[in-house]
């Protein structure tokens, strides 16, 4: 299982894990995109196309804009 934690939307949630996982498939999954997010994996800021393995930790900062 992967921890996912949304930060500043209340939500915490676990996904089964799945053999070459990736950042961007975990942001998919909770509803956001690359550009509309940003990731960290383990406590480090991680890209897109980096692999999770099963146990790993991903918080997911939702990235605002306005002007």
């Amino acid at each position: 299982m992967i921890r996912v934690k949304v930060l500043g939307r209340g939500i915490e949630k676990e996904l089964e894990w799945k053999k070459g996982m990736t950042i961007a498939d975990i942001l998919r999954e909770v509803g956001f995109n690359t550009e509309s997010a940003i990731a960290k994996l383990n406590g480090r800021v991680a890209l897109e196309d980096e692999r999770v393995k099963d146990g790993d930790y991903v918080e997911v900062i939702p990235v605002v804009s306005g002007g």
